[in-house]
């Protein structure tokens, strides 16, 4: 079957071709009735001026009759013009030049006597033929001059156009139609990445949450299975409460990068000391550091001015800490700097931790990655993978660059660079 988006392409690429096909009925057929009125036109007056050489030849005929002595060339049957027949009759319809003329045109020659000139179209023998017919005099005489064409000219032009034109319109559409597809192809891409992003998304969230939840429900089920005394109760609600807090954190943090993909996270841009937010953030990571014997040093700060959200900002640093701290085996160290180089602000966290491998820096900050499961074991750290995602998230907020180097079994450096901050906010 074919998928919602690709059936949307197709259908807004019939759509284009659709309406440039009626585009091009539409100005076809104006320009198709236009040609063929002036094409008309054109064969009328061709046949106005062949009759009027035609009677300036009889004139001439007139003229050498009366004035030559001898024979003389006529003028009448000398006279040849491409595709049109001419006829010289008289005013009741004989047939002078040539002697014998049908009788149509004969009826033409006569109403053309007494209207002085006329217009026929009539079919012969498969044929459609036009009649242009006038009355002229010469001294002493009134005749009639008449030429007719083949409408077949006509029409064979028109058919050339239509053939011309319809070739012309059928590769435009194809054009197009192939035009309209990649457009639509290219428009609909970042909806297609987006639908899959959520896809993913939503699969690695509905799997992260079935396990504190199952393990939540296992608890409950075996502490009701039978008669337990207090100590044990309390031993139970302890471990549900730890899954709860460990569920509570992993949709708090699927809400803030929900609300983050929708723009509906509001960003303060005010200024914002760096420094002091580092140090707080040190501050508020130093139990879990003392919790898990690692010692947290306050390296070289200085006073470094940035412009954006300053809980976003300790959030971001509180994020690498707590990474910098659970990934750093016991007696191990975990410095945070802070500086202004250039008007710039830094803030690099080192950690002699266990490091990352060349294979995962790449893919740390991507949504529930988690990296080589030996690695979280061996930290004995525990989340959904959303904190460096996050991170990542803020960091673009405020235009600032996160570099990650690291070297397994030595430790990590992070670096946050933050553009100056904006005058007067």
């Amino acid at each position: 079957m074919i998928r919602p988006l690709a059936r949307l392409r197709l259908r807004l690429t019939a759509w284009y071709a659709a309406t440039f096909g009626l585009i091009l009925l539409l100005l076809g057929g104006g320009l198709f009735l236009t040609i063929r009125s002036q094409m008309s036109r054109h064969l009328d007056d061709s046949l106005r001026l062949a009759a009027s050489e035609l009677m300036r030849a009889a004139r001439i005929r007139e003229l050498e009759a009366r004035t030559t002595t001898g024979a003389v060339v006529d003028a009448v049957d000398e006279l040849h013009i491409p595709d049109r027949a001419l006829y010289l009759l008289g005013t009741d319809g004989t047939a002078i030049k040539p002697p014998v003329v049908d009788a149509w045109i004969r009826a033409a020659a006569r109403r053309a006597a007494r209207e002085g000139s006329v217009d026929v179209e009539v079919e012969q023998h498969d044929r459609r033929l036009r009649l242009y017919a006038e009355r002229f005099t010469v001294p002493g005489n009134t005749y009639v001059g008449a030429a007719v064409a083949d409408v077949v000219e006509l029409e064979d032009q028109y058919a050339a156009l239509i053939t011309a034109f319809g070739a012309a319109a059928l590769a435009g559409l194809v054009l197009v139609a192939a035009g309209g597809w990649l457009l639509v192809r290219k428009s609909t891409a970042p909806v297609e990445r987006s639908m899959e992003t959520m896809r993913r998304f939503m699969a690695d969230a509905a799997h992260e949450l079935r396990t504190p939840i199952t393990v939540l429900r296992s608890q409950a089920e075996v502490a009701l299975q039978r008669e337990r005394g207090s100590e044990a109760y309390a031993e139970a609600l302890r471990r549900v409460e730890s899954e709860a807090v460990r569920l509570g954190a992993t949709v708090e943090d699927l809400l803030t990068l929900a609300r983050a993909d929708a723009g509906e996270r509001p960003i303060e841009h005010a200024r914002v000391f760096l420094d002091d937010l580092a140090l707080d953030a040190a501050t508020g990571a130093r139990a879990l550091a003392e919790q898990r014997g690692v010692q947290l040093e306050i390296g070289t700060f200085e006073e470094a001015v940035v412009t954006g959200d300053a809980g976003l900002l300790r959030q971001l640093l509180m994020i690498v800490l707590d990474n910098a701290v659970k990934f750093t085996p016991a007696g191990g160290r975990v410095r945070i700097s802070a500086a202004a180089p250039g008007g710039q602000a830094d803030v690099v966290v080192e950690d002699t931790g266990i490091g990352i491998g060349a294979e995962q820096l790449p893919h740390i900050f991507e949504r529930f990655y988690r990296g080589d499961p030996a690695r979280a074991r061996g930290s004995g750290a525990e989340g959904a993978g959303l904190g460096l995602a996050i991170a990542r998230w803020i960091a673009d907020a405020h235009g600032a660059r996160i570099d990650v180097t690291s070297e397994p079994g030595k430790g990590t450096r992070v670096g946050i660079r933050f553009p100056p901050a904006v005058p007067g906010s």
